[in-house]
């Protein structure tokens, strides 16, 4: 094996590992910027972000990134293209081929509008106003059109921002599998709505005092696994995650002392988030070997621990008592059956985070029509509320009634975040074929769940899903544990067989 090769390999992992403690850097600033950043500090954030993002850029593609490469790719090192030399070789060419192409002034500027936009955000749901939002919108759009257009001139422009988030996808395709999901949920959701049987969700809509919330959230999360040594858990105005490095990794959800489901859910969704990130192989961090495969698999960790793990009845059969203990007064007279059907119930609302699963691909259509709208030029941004509540009315027959509970409800375009949203219905179809996959090969894994014993599901998906990182792209991923391709089928069946006993179809 040649020792050039060797040494330029070496190389260039020193080099990417330098650009991702940058990275590291600039997620905690980003948490910080969520959580407990003043808001007259939000342009002083903006050019801290921005210079960094500058100096990561042009660490990243400075010329010797490319000769180097150039070196690994024609040795040995990347004859397994499984092996982690090839791996990453493989997607440091892909990352570096699209962002020499980007100027680093671009980047900057992309990122320092980033930071004042998310701030212009929060100010304009608290008021519901999109207009106080949409002179930032406008750039953020503008911005990413430029971004887009220096990677891939020809090409359309949404399917280029979507491949940064799912490598390989196109608006084209993307629309065959979220409209194929709408065709396959519409008659359910209208089976259901005919359905006689409805849940008493005022259940879930009694006093729940927040410390006890957070308490109770944090206590669930740390059952199933998310490791709060290497952790925390905090408030913010719209839940995420952020993995910042090996042994820190935040999570943040919002909370409402009249509403049990939305910081509950939200924490548990997040923490299938943190624990992907926990269980990525620290040997590998700063390398692709140790990052995610993708947004569409990360969602697949997020969606499987919230809608089949938490919540499933086993899993209520063991939390619901501790729920009462620690909320006697909302909970004391409640059934296992009332409570599970209650956290189940399927009702047309607003908020997507806090959508049933029967109902939120939907959401994430109406999100996904009116990005490729906007990159089309089909829908100007000062058009996007009529554009919104039009939609909404189209798939839910309700109109939302404000602008904080209709287009202003997601943090997702104040980051520029544009061709994420599709990642979640893609996450909802990966959830199912993984969690079918495990009930095959974990013998009594709800049982489990009865008892509190979530670490044979964990440690099955550290196995199968964690311990890759970036090793398979999503279709192979998923063929690798699943044996077949994509497929959606799985996760309707799941959804027929849950609600059709709920609902009596």
């Amino acid at each position: 094996m040649s020792g050039k090769a060797v040494k330029a390999y070496e190389e260039l992992v020193a080099r990417q590992v330098e650009i991702a403690r940058l990275g590291s850097i600039m997620g905690l600033l980003g948490w910080d910027e969520q959580v407990n950043l003043p808001r007259a500090a939000s342009a002083a954030r903006a050019e801290q972000l921005a210079y960094l993002m500058g100096l990561m850029h042009r660490r990243a593609t400075a010329p010797e990134i490319g000769e180097l490469l150039s070196i690994v790719e024609g040795s040995e090192l990347v004859a397994d293209p499984a092996g982690d030399a090839a791996v990453n070789a493989r997607e440091w060419r892909r990352a570096y081929d699209r962002l020499v192409k980007v100027p680093p002034s671009l980047m900057e500027e992309l990122e320092r509008q980033i930071s004042l936009s998310q701030g212009i955000w929060v100010e304009a749901r608290r008021k519901s106003d999109f207009s106080m939002f949409s002179p930032a919108l406008e750039r953020l759009i503008a911005l990413r059109k430029d971004y887009a257009r220096a990677i891939a001139p020809a090409a359309p422009l949404y399917d280029t921002l979507a491949d940064d988030f799912e490598p390989g996808a196109t608006a084209e395709e993307l629309a065959r599998v979220l409209s194929g999901l709408r065709d396959a949920l519409v008659p359910l959701l209208s089976a259901i709505s005919g359905s006689s049987r409805r849940a008493d969700v005022s259940i879930l809509r009694r006093d729940y005092p927040v410390e006890r919330q957070r308490i109770f959230a944090q206590a669930a999360a740390a059952a199933i696994g998310f490791d709060f040594r290497a952790g925390r858990l905090d408030a913010s105005p719209h839940p995420f995650c952020s993995g910042i490095a090996p042994g820190d990794t935040r999570l943040t959800t919002r909370y409402d002392p009249r509403q049990f489901g939305q910081a509950f859910f939200g924490v548990i969704h997040e923490a299938g988030h943190g624990m992907y990130d926990q269980g990525l192989p620290a040997a590998h961090w700063g390398t692709p070997r140790g990052t995610s495969a993708g947004m569409g698999v990360h969602e697949s960790q997020s969606r499987l621990w919230e809608n089949f793990v938490a919540r499933s009845r086993p899993f209520w059969q063991h939390f619901l008592p501790r729920a009462q203990q620690v909320f006697p007064d909302a909970l004391s007279d409640v059934s296992l059956d009332a409570f599970y059907f209650a956290v189940n119930h399927v009702e047309k609302q607003f908020i997507r985070v806090e959508a049933d699963e029967v109902t939120y691909n939907l959401h994430v259509l109406l999100r996904f029509e009116l990005e490729t709208a906007l990159f089309s030029d089909q829908l100007s941004v000062r058009d996007v509320p009529g554009a919104w509540n039009e939609n909404f009315k189209a798939y839910f027959d309700m109109t939302p009634p404000n602008d904080a509970l209709g287009c202003l409800q997601d943090i997702h375009w104040s980051g520029a975040a544009f061709g994420y949203f599709p990642s979640y219905s893609l996450g909802n179809i990966f959830a199912a074929q993984i969690y079918a996959q495990a009930r095959k090969e974990i013998p009594d894994l709800e049982e489990g769940f009865t008892w509190g014993e979530f670490a044979p599901l964990l440690s099955w998906l550290r196995e199968k899903v964690h311990a890759h990182g970036m090793t398979y792209r999503a279709p192979q991923l998923i063929e690798k544990i699943t044996g077949g391709p994509i497929d959606h089928r799985p996760l309707i069946t799941h959804l027929q067989a849950k609600y059709g006993e709920l609902y009596g179809l």
